[in-house]
Protein backbone atom coordinates (compact mmCIF):
# COMPACT_ATOMS: atom_id res chain seq x y z
CA UNK A 1 0.00 0.00 0.00
CA UNK A 2 0.88 3.48 -0.76
CA UNK A 3 2.15 5.70 1.90
CA UNK A 4 -0.64 8.09 0.19
CA UNK A 5 -3.37 5.62 0.18
CA UNK A 6 -2.30 4.49 3.75
CA UNK A 7 -2.99 8.44 4.88
CA UNK A 8 -5.92 8.93 3.40
CA UNK A 9 -7.39 5.94 5.13
CA UNK A 10 -6.51 7.03 8.53
CA UNK A 11 -8.05 10.27 7.69
CA UNK A 12 -11.27 8.85 6.50
CA UNK A 13 -11.57 6.53 9.54
CA UNK A 14 -10.49 9.27 11.95
CA UNK A 15 -13.88 11.31 10.11
CA UNK A 16 -15.81 8.44 10.40
CA UNK A 17 -16.26 8.60 6.29
CA UNK A 18 -16.24 5.16 4.17
CA UNK A 19 -15.01 5.29 0.59
CA UNK A 20 -15.22 2.76 -2.06
CA UNK A 21 -11.81 1.75 -3.62
CA UNK A 22 -12.52 3.26 -6.29
CA UNK A 23 -13.39 6.42 -4.62
CA UNK A 24 -9.74 5.83 -2.82
CA UNK A 25 -7.75 5.14 -6.06
CA UNK A 26 -9.09 8.18 -7.61
CA UNK A 27 -8.45 10.78 -4.39
CA UNK A 28 -4.48 9.71 -4.79
CA UNK A 29 -4.42 9.39 -8.22
CA UNK A 30 -5.67 12.94 -7.92
CA UNK A 31 -2.84 14.39 -5.84
CA UNK A 32 -0.64 12.75 -7.90
CA UNK A 33 -1.75 14.54 -10.79
CA UNK A 34 -1.56 17.68 -8.72
CA UNK A 35 1.69 17.33 -7.22
CA UNK A 36 2.90 16.29 -11.36
CA UNK A 37 1.47 19.59 -12.57
CA UNK A 38 1.96 21.76 -9.65
CA UNK A 39 5.60 21.56 -11.03
CA UNK A 40 5.80 23.17 -14.16
CA UNK A 41 2.39 24.98 -13.50
CA UNK A 42 2.84 26.10 -10.21
CA UNK A 43 -1.46 25.22 -9.01
CA UNK A 44 -0.95 24.86 -5.10
CA UNK A 45 1.76 26.46 -2.84
CA UNK A 46 1.63 23.09 -0.45
CA UNK A 47 4.26 21.11 -2.29
CA UNK A 48 4.14 18.03 -0.23
CA UNK A 49 2.34 15.21 -1.56
CA UNK A 50 1.04 13.62 1.75
CA UNK A 51 1.13 17.70 3.02
CA UNK A 52 -1.46 17.84 -0.06
CA UNK A 53 -3.41 14.70 1.53
CA UNK A 54 -4.42 16.56 4.89
CA UNK A 55 -4.61 20.73 3.52
CA UNK A 56 -6.62 19.74 -0.07
CA UNK A 57 -8.09 16.23 0.13
CA UNK A 58 -9.08 15.59 4.27
CA UNK A 59 -9.99 19.21 4.16
CA UNK A 60 -12.38 19.13 1.39
CA UNK A 61 -13.97 15.77 1.79
CA UNK A 62 -14.85 17.01 5.57
CA UNK A 63 -17.52 18.54 3.66
CA UNK A 64 -19.33 15.65 2.58
CA UNK A 65 -21.43 14.76 5.46
CA UNK A 66 -22.72 18.29 5.69
CA UNK A 67 -23.57 18.75 1.75
CA UNK A 68 -26.98 16.99 0.34
CA UNK A 69 -26.69 14.35 -1.65
CA UNK A 70 -27.64 14.25 -5.52
CA UNK A 71 -27.77 18.14 -5.84
CA UNK A 72 -25.93 20.49 -8.09
CA UNK A 73 -23.28 22.58 -7.14
CA UNK A 74 -20.87 25.21 -8.36
CA UNK A 75 -17.35 25.13 -6.46
CA UNK A 76 -16.49 29.43 -7.78
CA UNK A 77 -12.71 29.79 -7.80
CA UNK A 78 -12.27 25.94 -7.65
CA UNK A 79 -8.45 26.81 -8.39
CA UNK A 80 -6.75 23.40 -9.33
CA UNK A 81 -10.14 21.82 -8.14
CA UNK A 82 -10.95 21.74 -4.61
CA UNK A 83 -12.81 21.22 -2.87
CA UNK A 84 -14.85 20.32 -6.09
CA UNK A 85 -12.87 17.53 -7.38
CA UNK A 86 -12.37 15.28 -3.87
CA UNK A 87 -16.24 16.30 -3.26
CA UNK A 88 -17.43 14.79 -6.41
CA UNK A 89 -15.50 11.62 -6.72
CA UNK A 90 -17.05 11.20 -2.90
CA UNK A 91 -21.09 12.20 -4.33
CA UNK A 92 -21.03 10.38 -7.76
CA UNK A 93 -24.93 11.16 -7.67
CA UNK A 94 -24.55 15.11 -7.32
CA UNK A 95 -23.62 17.21 -10.28
CA UNK A 96 -20.66 19.42 -9.66
CA UNK A 97 -19.58 22.61 -12.24
CA UNK A 98 -15.94 24.31 -11.00
CA UNK A 99 -15.53 27.91 -11.87
CA UNK A 100 -11.94 29.63 -12.47
CA UNK A 101 -10.82 32.32 -14.03
CA UNK A 102 -7.46 30.81 -15.15
CA UNK A 103 -7.31 28.63 -18.10
CA UNK A 104 -4.36 26.50 -16.75
CA UNK A 105 -6.03 25.80 -13.82
CA UNK A 106 -9.18 24.53 -15.54
CA UNK A 107 -7.18 22.48 -18.15
CA UNK A 108 -5.85 20.58 -15.47
CA UNK A 109 -9.18 19.99 -14.06
CA UNK A 110 -10.25 18.33 -17.75
CA UNK A 111 -7.29 16.58 -18.33
CA UNK A 112 -7.48 15.00 -14.53
CA UNK A 113 -11.05 14.30 -14.73
CA UNK A 114 -10.68 12.44 -17.72
CA UNK A 115 -7.75 10.41 -16.59
CA UNK A 116 -9.64 9.65 -13.79
CA UNK A 117 -12.58 8.71 -15.33
CA UNK A 118 -14.61 10.99 -13.05
CA UNK A 119 -18.21 11.91 -15.00
CA UNK A 120 -20.03 14.15 -12.36
CA UNK A 121 -17.61 17.45 -13.05
CA UNK A 122 -17.80 20.23 -15.40
CA UNK A 123 -14.53 22.48 -15.48
CA UNK A 124 -15.57 25.99 -16.65
CA UNK A 125 -13.23 28.88 -16.98
CA UNK A 126 -14.82 32.36 -15.92
CA UNK A 127 -15.24 35.28 -13.92
CA UNK A 128 -17.70 34.29 -11.23
CA UNK A 129 -19.73 37.67 -11.71
CA UNK A 130 -19.91 36.84 -15.24
CA UNK A 131 -21.28 33.15 -15.71
CA UNK A 132 -24.73 32.82 -16.43
CA UNK A 133 -25.39 29.15 -15.76
CA UNK A 134 -28.72 27.74 -17.77
CA UNK A 135 -29.57 26.57 -14.50
CA UNK A 136 -29.23 28.31 -11.30
CA UNK A 137 -27.61 25.71 -8.54
CA UNK A 138 -28.66 23.71 -5.24
CA UNK A 139 -25.46 25.05 -3.68
CA UNK A 140 -22.65 27.23 -4.32
CA UNK A 141 -19.19 26.46 -2.91
CA UNK A 142 -16.23 28.54 -2.05
CA UNK A 143 -13.04 27.83 -0.08
CA UNK A 144 -10.49 30.24 0.60
CA UNK A 145 -12.29 32.46 -2.16
CA UNK A 146 -13.56 36.24 -0.56
CA UNK A 147 -15.00 37.58 2.40
CA UNK A 148 -18.49 36.06 2.68
CA UNK A 149 -19.41 39.48 1.31
CA UNK A 150 -18.42 39.41 -1.61
CA UNK A 151 -19.30 35.59 -1.86
CA UNK A 152 -22.72 36.57 -1.54
CA UNK A 153 -22.74 39.86 -3.80
CA UNK A 154 -20.59 38.07 -6.35
CA UNK A 155 -23.13 35.01 -6.63
CA UNK A 156 -26.27 35.74 -5.57
CA UNK A 157 -27.37 34.89 -9.38
CA UNK A 158 -25.60 31.20 -9.31
CA UNK A 159 -28.30 29.97 -6.41
CA UNK A 160 -31.87 28.96 -7.00
CA UNK A 161 -33.89 31.45 -4.97
CA UNK A 162 -36.01 29.08 -2.61
CA UNK A 163 -33.87 25.75 -1.75
CA UNK A 164 -30.32 27.26 -2.64
CA UNK A 165 -27.57 27.32 -0.10
CA UNK A 166 -24.49 29.26 0.08
CA UNK A 167 -21.59 27.24 1.34
CA UNK A 168 -18.20 28.75 2.86
CA UNK A 169 -15.22 26.95 4.10
CA UNK A 170 -13.84 29.15 6.86
CA UNK A 171 -10.53 29.14 9.23
CA UNK A 172 -11.86 30.52 12.65
CA UNK A 173 -15.20 31.33 13.29
CA UNK A 174 -15.71 34.04 11.14
CA UNK A 175 -17.95 36.50 13.61
CA UNK A 176 -17.30 39.82 12.63
CA UNK A 177 -17.93 38.68 8.42
CA UNK A 178 -21.46 37.14 9.90
CA UNK A 179 -21.80 40.27 12.27
CA UNK A 180 -22.31 42.53 8.72
CA UNK A 181 -24.32 39.87 6.99
CA UNK A 182 -26.53 41.90 4.17
CA UNK A 183 -29.92 41.86 5.35
CA UNK A 184 -31.05 40.12 1.90
CA UNK A 185 -29.60 36.47 3.71
CA UNK A 186 -29.93 34.59 6.48
CA UNK A 187 -27.29 32.73 8.55
CA UNK A 188 -28.73 28.75 8.72
CA UNK A 189 -25.64 27.00 10.58
CA UNK A 190 -21.96 27.25 11.14
CA UNK A 191 -20.11 23.79 11.23
CA UNK A 192 -16.89 23.21 13.01
CA UNK A 193 -15.36 20.78 10.67
CA UNK A 194 -12.75 17.94 12.02
CA UNK A 195 -9.83 17.79 9.94
CA UNK A 196 -7.28 15.22 10.78
CA UNK A 197 -3.94 16.22 10.85
CA UNK A 198 -4.58 19.80 10.43
CA UNK A 199 -3.41 22.06 13.35
CA UNK A 200 -5.87 25.27 12.26
CA UNK A 201 -9.56 25.80 12.68
CA UNK A 202 -12.04 24.69 9.87
CA UNK A 203 -15.90 25.99 10.07
CA UNK A 204 -18.44 25.85 7.14
CA UNK A 205 -20.94 28.52 6.92
CA UNK A 206 -24.37 27.66 5.72
CA UNK A 207 -26.29 30.62 4.26
CA UNK A 208 -29.95 31.24 2.38
CA UNK A 209 -31.03 33.84 0.56
CA UNK A 210 -34.32 35.74 2.68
Amino acid sequence: MSALLKKLESNLAEMQISATEQQKQQLVGFVEQLNKWNKAYNLTSVRDPMEMMTRHIADSVALVNYLPAGKTYIDVGTGPGLPGVPLAIMMPESQFVLLDSLGKRTRFIQQTIFELGIKNVKPVQSRVEDFQPEKQFDGVLSRAFASLEDMLTWCQHLVLPESGRFFAMKGVYPTAEIDTLDKNFELEKVSKLNVPQLNEERHLVEIKLK
